[in-house]
This record gives C-alpha cells, sequence and structure tokens, in this order.
C-alpha cells in the first residue's frame, strides 16, 4: 500500500532535517589547544605584581594560573599559590580560597608561610556565613544557618594548636571570641523560640549549653534567666532559686522585687543587636553584618601579601589595640627568593 504524496514528501523534509541535526552535533567546534606557556616564569611573575599593585585580580589570577600550571617547581611557584590565595580572597571566591588553602597546605606542610594558609582558611570559611543579603540587612547571621561559623571555629582552633606564636594568632584568637558570641545568641535564639512554645526542658537546655559552653560571652545573663525561668515552669523550684541566687549575686537588676526572674530585661542585656559593640571588634553590631568582607589594603615595599591585612576584619582602630599586630605592621611578609 502506497503512501499519499504529501504524506511522502512530510516524510522526506523531516528526513532531511534529522539528517542536518545529527551532522551539526557530530561536528562541534573544536577544543583549544594548550599550546604550553606564552612567557617566562619571571614575566608572568612580574606581571601579576602589577597587576595586584593595581587591582586588577582577574588579570593577575591569570598570570599566578600559568605560573602554577607550567611551572610547577619554579621559582616562584609557592610564592604564586599563596599569591593566589589571596588573589580568591580578594574576588570573594571563598570556596576556591579554601580549596587553594587545603592544597597549599597538603604540598607544602612545611612551609615558613604555611601558617597563613592555616589562617586564610578559617577566615574564608568565616566569610561564607555571611551572604549577600545578610550584609545590607539588620538581619542576625546568629539567627540563621552557622555551619560555616563551627568550621571555621575549627578552622582556627587548628592553627593556633599549631602556630601559636604565628603573627596572625591574635587577630584568629579574636575571631574565634567572635564567632563564640554569634554560637552563643544562635543558642539563645532557640533558647527563646522554646520559651515561646512552652518547651521548657528544650529553653533550659538551650541556656545550659550557653554557660557550660560560651562562659565569657554577653548572652550569659540571659542564659541564667532561661534556665531559671526553664526550671520553676517545670517544677523543680528548687533548682530554679538556685539560679536566682546566682542572678541576685551577679546580676541583681535582673530578679524583680518580688524574687521573679525579669527575663525580658536579660534578653535585653545579651541581645547581640542591643549591644553597642561585641567587646572585640571596635564596631557597631549592624556594622559587623555589612563588613565581613572588607579587607584592609596596605602596599608596603617588600612583598606582594605583605601589603594585606586580615586583622579584626580591617578594622584599623581595633588593630591598635594589638600589641603584636599595630595598625601600621602587615600581618604576612613571606620572604622571597
Amino acid at each position: 500500500m502506497s503512501l499519499p504524496r504529501y504524506k511522502v514528501t512530510m516524510l522526506a523534509l523531516s528526513l532531511g532535517l534529522a539528517a542536518t541535526f545529527v551532522g551539526c552535533s557530530s561536528n562541534p567546534k573544536k577544543d583549544v589547544v594548550d599550546t604550553g606557556p606564552k612567557s617566562s616564569e619571571q614575566i608572568y611573575f612580574d606581571k601579576a605584581q602589577k597587576a595586584l599593585d593595581r587591582g586588577q585580580y582577574s588579570d593577575a589570577a591569570q598570570s599566578l594560573v600559568a605560573i602554577d600550571t607550567y611551572y610547577p617547581t619554579g621559582q616562584y611557584t609557592q610564592q604564586a599559590q599563596l599569591d593566589l590565595l589571596y588573589t580568591k580572597f580578594q574576588q570573594k571566591d571563598y570556596e576556591g580560597a579554601i580549596t587553594l588553602a587545603d592544597r597549599f597546605i597538603r604540598l607544602n606542610p612545611n612551609h615558613p608561610n604555611v601558617d597563613y594558609a592555616y589562617y586564610v582558611r578559617g577566615v574564608a570559611n568565616m566569610e561564607q556565613n555571611y551572604d549577600g543579603l545578610i550584609r545590607y540587612t539588620s538581619l542576625q547571621q546568629s539567627h540563621r544557618d552557622v555551619s560555616y561559623l563551627k568550621v571555621a571555629y575549627q578552622n582556627f582552633v587548628d592553627f593556633i594548636r599549631r602556630f601559636p606564636s604565628s603573627r596572625y594568632a591574635v587577630d584568629a584568637a579574636q575571631r574565634m571570641q567572635y564567632i563564640g558570641q554569634e554560637m552563643a545568641e544562635s543558642e539563645m535564639n532557640a533558647a527563646r523560640y522554646n520559651i515561646k512554645r512552652k518547651a521548657w526542658l528544650a529553653a533550659v537546655e538551650r541556656g545550659q549549653w550557653v554557660v557550660e559552653h560560651y562562659p565569657k560571652t554577653p548572652q550569659i545573663p540571659e542564659a541564667l534567666a532561661t534556665m531559671a525561668y526553664g526550671y520553676d515552669k517545670l517544677g523543680d523550684k528548687a533548682t530554679s532559686q538556685q539560679y536566682i541566687e546566682v542572678l541576685k549575686l551577679n546580676y541583681p537588676h535582673l530578679v524583680k522585687s518580688n524574687g521573679e526572674v525579669n527575663l525580658r530585661a536579660a534578653r535585653k542585656e545579651g541581645n547581640w543587636l542591643n549591644k553597642a559593640t561585641l567587646g572585640i571588634l571596635g564596631r557597631e553590631a549592624k556594622s559587623q553584618s555589612k563588613d565581613m568582607a572588607q579587607v584592609e589594603q596596605q602596599k608596603p615595599e617588600s612583598s606582594l601579601l605583605n601589603r594585606v591585612s586580615f586583622g579584626l576584619l580591617g578594622n584599623r582602630d581595633a588593630d591598635e589595640n594589638l600589641e603584636s599586630a599595630p595598625a601600621n605592621e602587615s600581618l604576612y611578609d613571606p620572604q622571597r627568593k
């Protein structure tokens, strides 16, 4: 049985179009072939320095990647890797910076400046916790996901354990103190929610965690008040009274004249946004959330990364309080060959 003429025509057109598409897909564009280095290692390195001096991080990254790729055992390879680590951070590519830091630590465990890689890894994880939205609003990061802060805290613990005398150690310790306050606020935010839904035991456990693990944070008064309030609601008057006595001794204004806990006042005392500063960074809380990624630029005459200070989130006023890292001294001084 023969097909009608118009169906034969349509079938032929369909087959022709199919053949055309198959032909196109089977003949893709040729891949770009890497023909090797275009310049010497020295020229690549000099170009990277000039680009970094001008803040042209994309251009600098291209030259630094070329050194790392074409001269894996060259004179400037390790320096280029550190410079590229800095460049990625400046480009706000924090995941890339962390990857490069891990790689440098793995390949150069005994390098005299490996402490810088450990340090920047912690700072980059700290930065990942603050997305674009949080920087430009009054939202508290501690009321959102704090997983990267936990990782950053462990990074700094590892760093200080390995390099207690590093020039970055003071700054890392202060960052740990800041993270501790964020973590404590995160716990207390959960405790407030538990009180709101009358989950008294869960609220007490959150307060107890803050007292045990973050004993030097501004959230301690609220944590103690929460425990006293929660135990009272649970019917454990004796334990509640014990915490009330602690409050009377240390924070008497948080106990009402009738002996009850003033939970509202305690929340105001411990609330992160009600603090003029966090006590370690010298700036208001809202400024903290906006400026976490700011890195102070310095241009001393020596070494490339000597231009940068990650100290205290770029706060020059706070740097002046660091005996080991004054404001006019950089926190990184790799020695070059």
